[in-house]
């Protein structure tokens, strides 16, 4: 730990992660004054106690070797799983019945953030530590497993939004560590075949009002068996054919084949799983007006507040959403939502481009970066960050399902903006330690 490591900082990326995080004080601060101009909340107080913390440990982490790390991350990683097991068990029930918090007396905080952060930085050693073994196979499916347990966790307490950062985490580390690209697109293909398979039999029933036999026998349990038995009757024939006659078109029947088993199972597990708040989420992304004074009064709102901002917005603490709170979860979820109305496309353009600048510096950090370890640990937070931005401003407009994703350093909440601060320094660590050599163990 070296003082003069400070001058090895990104000091671009410091800078614009300090604007986002004035920019959320000035609104969440916004978001809790009443008609009258008076505050109802001190969100805004604590807000500002959290990111000067957060600064603080931006700037210690960028002091210390993240190397240190390497041995430590399993340690990390099972300590997190602990934790979200203890959540589980004894968790606080926060928000619509579920365990999300563990409180402390007056401290509490949510472990499924902490958890995205030792899954990168434990699945980032396992990528380095396979990095000369020539199975793709094997070593992508121990990073589906070091990813899906936490991932699981998380989406039991239930909490669909913070579940689904994990899958960015681990398509975009498998990428960047050179693992295959048929791996990586089965996966995709999975999940979107997933998607349709699940929103569908929805939008023909609740949106359209129609029954469409087709689209219903994937709600259908002996539909999803004898499809999933034909397509395993189908693999067996074609790996036959593939190990008998070696040619390339068996290989991708069995590929597509196993793609549409693994889709079919994932959408029936997933309408188990799922509660009936989170399905209609997906029913009113598709349609907010079929329920507008229900659950698609926050997408309508939200809508109604960014489009009523116009070009330059209607001045700071003059939003009507924000002042006269019809907007829900205004200062967390649908914080875009009112900087927009107050600022208008300007400021929406403001914060695209200081995320931009933050995912660029990221992605140039990932590049120059002179270790496997620290590469893979940037290019998880790029996926972070990314996910959390593209899910939570497309929710606040409209062209993505609402998740409960915060738009990291810009909404309130402590477990959040740590979490996105620690990963900044993570990034630092990386940047100023760009041009040593190393071997580790020996720093």
């Amino acid at each position: 730990m070296k003082i003069k490591d400070l001058l090895g900082i990104d000091y671009i990326l410091l800078l614009a992660v300090i604007f986002l995080v004035i920019m959320g004080v000035l609104f969440i601060y916004s978001s809790g004054v009443n008609t009258e101009g008076i505050p109802v909340s001190s969100e805004y107080v604590r807000q500002i106690v959290w990111a000067s913390a957060g600064l603080l440990v931006v700037i210690a982490l960028s002091l210390i070797n993240y190397r240190r790390a390497y041995g430590l991350s399993f340690w990390f990683y099972i300590g997190a799983l602990s934790i979200l097991v203890i959540t589980l068990a004894m968790g606080r029930i926060f928000q619509m019945g579920s365990p999300r918090w563990i409180r402390l007396g007056s401290f509490g905080f949510q472990a499924s953030e902490f958890a995205k952060l030792t899954t990168i930085v434990f699945l980032a050693w396992y990528l380095d530590h396979t990095k000369r073994n020539p199975n793709y196979f094997i070593r992508f499916l121990f990073s589906c497993f070091i990813v899906f347990i936490p991932m699981g966790l998380v989406l039991i307490q239930p909490d669909l939004g913070t579940s689904l950062v994990f899958i960015p985490i681990l398509l975009g580390m498998s990428f960047i560590a050179g693992i295959s690209l048929r791996y990586i697109i089965f996966l995709i293909m999975a999940i979107v075949l997933t998607s349709l398979f699940l929103l569908l039999p929805l939008w023909q029933s609740v949106i359209m009002q129609n029954s469409i036999p087709f689209l219903m026998v994937f709600t259908n349990n002996r539909f999803i068996a004898a499809s999933c038995l034909a397509l395993l009757l189908i693999i067996a024939i074609a790996l036959f054919g593939y190990l008998k006659y070696h040619k390339s078109y068996f290989y991708w029947i069995c590929y597509t084949s196993a793609a549409f088993i693994v889709s079919l199972g994932t959408s029936f597990g997933a309408q188990m799983i799922l509660r009936e708040y989170q399905l209609m989420r997906l029913i009113i992304f598709m349609d907010p007006n079929v329920d507008p004074r229900g659950s698609g009064w926050h997408i309508i709102q939200s809508i109604t507040a960014i489009g009523s901002g116009g070009v330059v917005g209607r001045g700071f603490l003059q939003g009507t959403q924000s002042q006269y709170h019809f907007l829900p979860e205004q200062s967390t979820d649908f914080i875009f939502s009112i900087l927009s109305e107050e600022w208008g496309f300007r400021g929406g353009i403001i914060v695209f481009a200081l995320f931009l600048l933050v995912l660029l510096r990221l992605l140039r950090i990932m590049k120059i970066g002179t270790d496997n370890f620290g590469t893979y640990i940037v290019a998880g937070l790029v996926s972070m960050y990314g996910f959390h931005f593209f899910i939570n401003v497309g929710m606040t407009m409209g062209i993505m399902p609402i998740t409960g994703i915060p738009l990291m350093f810009v909404s309130y909440g402590g477990s959040a903006l740590m979490t996105a601060m620690i990963g900044i320094g993570l990034a630092m660590s990386v940047h100023v330690r760009r041009h040593q050599r190393y071997e580790y163990g020996l720093y």
